[in-house]
This record gives structure tokens, C-alpha cells and sequence, in this order.
């Protein structure tokens, strides 16, 4: 039960009712101290003096308290304030004393149905691990999605505090409008999942790790980029030609230009006559065309494959916790020797050849890559590639839409989605026939897979790769005995 005889218990009990009922229209503390005889004019003098020397109360936090964990005692009430410019902050220490009178007056006058859970029933929380990648889907734009909860399910959602942290905190009065909470926050995630949570980590076959081959990335790139804008700074510089002048002593100065000459005449200091028979009709050659260049073809840096990132992909995944990380990571690690099996424990190379779009038209392509042959033609990668896909799609960390999708080796040279700046849009491309023409027989190059990786996307080591997660061998070439 809660004391009578003390006044500062009745304005902690203030606070919490202008919390728990804001129905209330009187106000609670008169009442309490009307209907418990201790409504004296000194009280209220002094609680309005202790109030206006503290500078006012701004903001009284109230949280509800669990029955169990109030624990016997006397009735002593404390109030410690503590002042920190115009805010102070009190903290009320509510013991629990067996009054007769008061609890009957409590009960009968101010403590409705509505009430009471909130100062006797007992704090229900749960947490809930979303990932930091989700969070942003579960408070919505400017807080609206999670007010929107919090008001429908009487709830309280707690975020954490730093971005390494993935789970919050749902806090109620009951088990079930917490449940009610979690399941709803459940739905916006598997939706957020679903359609605009965006890949975070894939399966890839790294190929960047042949110089060789990234030399040749790189001469891709300029002479697509490189070349055309030379062109276009000679075009500029061929227009840039100054007409020189020539002054003569001997009172006649001559403008020349192309096979034109203009005789000035000069009368006296401030008159200058000119012979305008004397010039010649002159036509000028039209200006060639200017030379087209990459952007015209919607063509930029930002759409190319960094050199250092290239791989080839087997499974795109979304992984949106730690959890889901680890168990990506174990699921790869646990099938090494199955994935060797596929191989036939043999080493398996491939060979990059041409160019082909993974999406739209030449004229309109969106991925630029280049196709994968397997050396030896007896579809041993593929065979190890599905091991992997398999495994995942077990482990239920594929999501079902991507289950379907048919296996294709690739390795991407060019991607629209990569581009930067504001000609980007939701269906970007770029014309690549002239890229084609040129390079749709180009040989890259045969290369051996040396391992697997679960990569992160948007993390890279020290190499400039992706941040490697997990990974797994795939057999080496076999070294020749040394023979005497």
C-alpha cells in the first residue's frame, strides 16, 4: 500500500497518475490531500515555494514498478532533487505501508481499472535481434512507424544506444501486447527483407588475384574513358588558335587574319580612317563536329568493376545480423570436403572470353560481363557451385526468390547500378554496342580457382577485395616431381 502521512509520496504519485490516466481532470494531488485531511493552505504554500525555488518542473519521468520488486519498510519517504540549470530531477522512494484508511480511499476515489496495472501489475520485456540494417524500417521515416506501435500495442521500444548493437528491447505491461509488439515489428522486417533491404553478402570465386588480369581491367577502362577524352581536348586545343597582331611605325596597321588585310589610315591623333573597299569576301570552313565521348553514351567511371573487387558470383545473400554472418560462415566451413568431392579433388580453371549483357539490349544494357568456360568442359565447377547453393538454401539463409534462380558464372566488367551522381535512376543503362564492337571477342585470360569466399559487400581488406568472412580451398595445381 502506498503512505498517507507523507506530502512528498503525494506529488511522486502525482507525476505517475498524470502518466497512467490523463483522464483525470482535477488535480490528483489536491484530491489526495482533500480526501486524506491533510489539504492544509501551509501545504500547498510550501509546495508552491519548493517548486518556485528549484525554477520549476519541466519534465517528470515515471516508469511502472513491479510489486515484486518493492520491498518492505517503513514509512520514511525520501525526495532527492538535484538541480541542473532550469531542470531538476527528483527521485521518489515509495515504500509500501499497510493504511487502512488510505487504501480504502485509494481505492474507492482515484485508482480506476485503467490505473492500477500500471502502479501494481509487473513490467513485461522482451528482445528482439533485428540487425542494425533493419532498424531504420522499424522506426520509419522521422519515428512515425514505431509511434504508430507504441500508441496501437501500449508499448515502449527501446533502440540501442550504439550502431555494433543489433537488438531492441520491446517493454509492456502484459505478455500479450508485448507478443502482439514483436510479431508486427516481425512483419515490417520480413517485408523490409523482402523488397528493399538490400544484398549484403555473396558467394564469390575471387579473380582479382592475377595482376595480369587486373592490367587488363584497367586498360579496358581507358581506353573507353581515356581515349575519348583525348580526342576531345585536341578538338578543343585546334580551336584555341590567337590572331596576331602587327603595329607599323609607319602609320598603317595590319589586322591579319586568313588572306584578309585592312588598311588603316590615321588622319590625326583622334581620327582613324578605314578603307573598307579593300576587304576581300573571305568564307571560313564550317567547324568539324564535335567528337562524341563515354558520357554521351551514358558511360562514367562509377559503372565500371573496381580491378581489385573482380570475382566471379555464385549466390547473392542477405544477411542482416550477426547471427545470420555466423551461420553463413559455418554453413561454407562445414562443406569444404563436399565441395572438394564435387571437384573430384582435381584443380578446376576457367577462361574469360567476349562480352555479353546480363540485362536489356546493347543499346540499353544495364550489366556488361564477361562469360565463363570451364577448361576441360566436364561441368566439375558447376557441380561444386551447386554443393554451395544447396547448402545455403538448407540452412534457410537464401530467400525464396533467389532459390529459384538458375546458376550463371559470370564475371561483371561494367554495372549501372554502381553509378554515382544524379543521372542515376531505378532503371539505368548505358549503350555498350560500340564497347561490343570493340571488345565482344576480347581472350581475358585462363585462370585457375584457388578458394571460395563469403564476401561482404561494401567491406574491403587491405587488398581492396571484399572483406572475407569465411572461405574454403579449392584444390591446387599439383607440382611436378623432380626427376634426376
Amino acid at each position: 500500500m502506498i503512505a498517507c502521512s507523507s506530502r512528498s509520496l503525494f506529488f511522486g504519485v502525482d507525476c505517475a497518475l498524470k502518466y497512467a490516466n490523463p483522464f483525470l481532470k482535477s488535480n490528483p494531488l489536491t484530491y489526495f490531500e482533500r480526501i486524506s485531511g491533510v489539504a492544509k493552505e501551509d501545504a500547498r504554500m510550501d509546495r508552491n515555494k519548493k517548486l518556485k525555488s528549484a525554477g520549476g518542473i519541466r519534465q517528470c519521468q515515471w516508469r511502472p514498478v513491479s510489486v515484486s520488486n518493492i520491498q518492505e519498510s517503513t514509512a520514511e519517504d525520501s525526495v532527492n532533487e538535484l538541480e541542473d540549470g532550469d531542470h531538476v530531477q527528483e527521485t521518489i522512494k515509495v515504500a509500501q505501508v499497510v493504511t487502512n484508511n488510505c487504501d480504502s480511499t485509494i481505492s474507492a476515489g482515484v485508482l480506476n481499472d485503467t490505473v492500477k496495472p500500471m502502479l501494481s501489475a509487473e513490467k513485461h520485456s522482451l528482445m528482439l535481434e533485428v540487425g542494425a540494417s533493419l532498424i531504420r524500417f522499424i522506426k520509419g521515416k522521422e519515428g512515425s512507424t514505431q509511434k504508430k506501435i507504441e500508441e496501437e500495442m501500449g508499448v515502449k521500444i527501446v533502440f540501442p544506444s550504439s550502431k555494433k548493437e543489433e537488438s531492441i528491447v520491446i517493454e509492456g505491461i502484459s505478455t500479450d501486447c508485448v507478443t502482439r509488439a514483436s510479431k508486427k515489428i516481425q512483419a515490417i522486417m520480413d517485408e523490409a527483407i523482402e523488397s528493399s533491404l538490400d544484398y549484403s553478402h555473396f558467394i564469390s570465386l575471387p579473380l582479382a588475384i592475377y595482376p595480369e588480369l587486373t592490367d587488363k581491367l584497367v586498360n579496358f577502362q581507358n581506353s573507353i574513358l581515356g581515349t575519348n577524352d583525348v580526342s576531345a581536348d585536341e578538338n578543343l586545343e585546334s580551336d584555341s588558335i590567337e590572331d596576331t597582331l602587327d603595329i607599323k611605325n609607319k602609320g598603317q596597321e595590319l589586322i591579319k587574319g586568313r588572306d584578309v588585310a585592312v588598311e588603316l589610315k590615321v588622319e590625326d591623333e583622334k581620327h582613324v580612317k578605314v578603307d573598307l573597299t579593300s576587304i576581300p569576301f573571305v568564307s571560313y570552313p564550317p567547324k568539324p563536329p564535335r567528337l562524341p565521348n563515354a558520357s554521351d553514351f551514358g558511360i562514367d567511371k562509377s559503372i565500371f568493376i573496381k580491378p581489385t573487387t573482380f570475382h566471379l558470383t555464385v549466390l547473392m545473400l542477405k544477411l542482416w545480423n550477426k547471427e545470420r554472418v555466423n551461420a553463413a560462415s559455418g554453413v561454407l566451413k562445414s562443406i569444404s570436403s563436399k565441395v572438394i568431392d564435387a571437384l573430384d579433388n582435381r584443380p578446376i580453371s576457367i577462361r574469360l572470353k567476349g562480352l555479353d549483357t546480363m540485362r536489356g539490349s546493347l543499346s540499353k544494357a544495364r550489366v556488361l560481363y564477361a562469360p565463363v568456360e570451364e577448361i576441360g568442359s566436364e561441368g566439375r565447377l558447376l557441380s561444386a557451385c551447386q554443393v554451395i547453393i544447396n547448402a545455403f538454401v538448407e540452412a534457410g539463409l537464401v530467400l525464396e526468390k533467389d532459390a529459384k534462380q538458375k546458376l550463371k558464372l559470370h564475371a561483371t566488367v561494367m554495372n549501372a547500378r554502381h553509378r554515382k551522381g544524379k543521372r542515376r535512376r531505378k532503371n539505368d543503362s548505358f549503350d555498350a554496342r560500340g564497347i561490343f564492337k570493340q571488345f565482344g571477342s576480347e581472350d581475358w585470360g585462363e585462370y585457375l580457382i584457388r578458394e571460395a569466399h563469403l564476401s561482404q559487400r561494401f567491406v574491403f581488406d587491405e587488398n581492396g577485395y571484399y572483406h572475407c568472412c569465411a572461405s574454403i580451398p579449392f584444390p591446387g595445381k599439383e607440382e611436378r616431381q623432380q626427376t634426376d
